[in-house]
This record gives structure tokens, C-alpha cells and sequence, in this order.
């Protein structure tokens, strides 16, 4: 791994450690905690009967862009893999529309998000969960033992995009799903302004350009890639980040507004 990787890699450990541990009240860090997406980016995801169903804590930790477990049809008796699962929202919610016939796991490096995601299970009293430490890029679990992967707004997080995909794939079952929320860039965006953008929409590492997202599931395997639109985020919602990284807000906005949006990202293993 390169030194930037590994340098981003500790940047976003330690900054989602922090909202792990504000969750707890451990810190007093709140929404928008170290560069996290504000609350237009992460509000209203979930209705209030799912919200229900889980430990406020784990509302409350989320991070994410969208809603992959009701836009992924999980079916009871499948395997569901959330990469980068947090405080474990996706993957307490996918337990449940899989069923105790069949398993979630949630993957994530951050031991503060691993502890609180263990004690929402806890609360919620969900058995058919299993929480791992380790890194998107290298997936602790056996080839194709996965039937869907989902993940929530994490992937743009990553150093090395093409190998979440590669081990995404590997890890499916033929036939196997992929189903995540991502933070997606449609069209150029000048790259002075698209680093100074991603502090606030991307949570620190960078958003992939949408046809360069599809090639790359393509070129990791997938087939029927499919991106679709379900936020998008306009300037005027952003302008006290933009204002706060320095930019003339008025002279920005027009190279960024609606060029960021959260995706829902579909992809299929072939079954052959």
C-alpha cells in the first residue's frame, strides 16, 4: 500500500472513530463530525418504521447517502455482506429482511465502529449478524459465499477502488447481487474545486465519475451495471462548506451544482 493510501486509510479510521465514540457520548462530536456528509446528505434515508425497529444509537451513527437494504430486495434465507457497516444500521435492518434463516455480515476497520455496532445487536437482540474487522480491499470471508453485497455511501472512501470491486465479485456467489449507495460525480468538475467538494460530499476521499464507475464494475466482472440517481445535491444546500473551504460561493456553484448525487449502484456476478 502506498504512503497516500495508507495516509487516507488513517484519516478515515480516526475520523470515524471520533463519530463512533460521539455516538456513545464518549466525545462531544456531532453531526458533521471530521468532514462528514452534513445533514441534507444523510437525512430521511430511512422511514420511521425501520427507524423503529433498530437502537436509536445506531440511527444516530449513520453516516450514509442512501437506503440499500429496501432498495436491494433482499429475500429471507440470503447471505448479505455490508462493506464498511459502521455502526451496523444496514446490516441490523438487512437481518431482518433476510430472515433467521439466513445471515448478515458487516465488515468494517474501525474498532469504535465495530464496539458500538456489536452493542446495537446487543440492544436490538438481532442474532443472525456477525460483525468482522478488516478492510473493503480485502474481504475476510471465502470465495463466492456472499449472495448480495451492499455497502452505504463507503466505497468513495476507498484508496483503491478497483480492488473493492475485484474482491466484491470474488466473494459473490454466481448470480450474486450488488446493491450499494455511493456518492457519484456526473460530468467534469474543475479538480481545484472537486477536492475542496469532496471535504463535504465525499467525507474525505474522492467520488467516482459515473461512467468511469460502470467501466470499473465492468472490468472487475459485472455484468448489468446499472447506476441510478436517487439525490442530488445542489449548491445552494452546501454553501457554508463551500464557503468554508475557501470558495467563492457564488463563482462555484455553477461548476458543482447537481454534479453530485448519491447512486444507487446495481451489478450482477454472472451465474455462469
Amino acid at each position: 500500500m502506498s504512503d497516500s493510501s495508507t495516509a487516507l486509510k488513517n484519516v478515515v479510521r480516526e475520523r470515524y472513530a471520533l463519530r463512533a465514540l460521539g455516538v456513545e457520548g464518549t466525545t462531544g462530536c456531532g453531526c458533521g463530525c471530521g468532514g462528514a456528509p452534513d445533514d441534507f446528505v444523510t437525512r430521511n434515508l430511512y422511514s420511521e418504521h425501520e427507524a423503529a425497529t433498530i437502537p436509536e444509537q445506531a440511527v444516530h451513527a449513520s453516516l450514509g447517502c442512501g437506503n440499500p437494504t429496501a432498495l436491494a430486495e433482499l429475500k429471507a434465507g440470503e447471505v448479505v455482506l455490508d462493506l464498511g457497516s459502521g455502526g451496523g444500521i444496514d446490516v441490523l435492518l438487512s437481518a431482518r429482511r433476510v430472515g433467521p434463516a439466513g445471515k448478515a455480515y458487516g465488515l468494517d476497520m474501525t474498532d469504535e465502529m465495530l464496539a458500538l455496532a456489536r452493542e446495537n445487536q446487543r440492544r436490538s437482540g438481532v442474532t443472525n449478524v456477525e460483525f468482522l474487522k478488516g478492510d473493503i480491499e480485502s474481504i475476510p470471508l471465502p470465495d463466492a459465499s456472499v449472495d448480495v453485497i451492499i455497502s452505504n455511501c463507503v466505497i468513495n472512501l476507498a484508496a483503491d477502488k478497483d480492488r473493492v470491486l475485484r474482491e466484491a465479485f470474488r466473494v459473490l456467489k454466481p448470480g450474486g447481487r450488488f446493491a450499494v449507495s455511493d456518492i457519484v460525480v456526473k460530468g467534469d468538475v474543475p479538480a481545484a474545486v472537486r477536492r475542496s467538494v469532496e471535504l463535504w460530499i465525499g467525507c474525505i476521499a474522492g467520488a467516482l465519475e459515473e461512467t468511469e464507475y460502470a467501466a470499473k464494475l465492468s472490468s472487475a466482472g459485472f455484468v448489468a451495471v446499472d447506476l441510478e440517481a436517487t439525490r442530488v445535491y445542489r449548491a445552494d444546500d452546501a454553501r457554508a462548506f463551500l464557503a468554508e473551504a475557501g470558495l467563492d460561493v457564488d463563482a462555484v456553484a455553477p461548476q458543482v451544482d447537481g454534479k453530485f448525487y448519491s447512486a444507487f449502484v446495481r451489478a450482477t456476478k454472472p451465474a455462469a
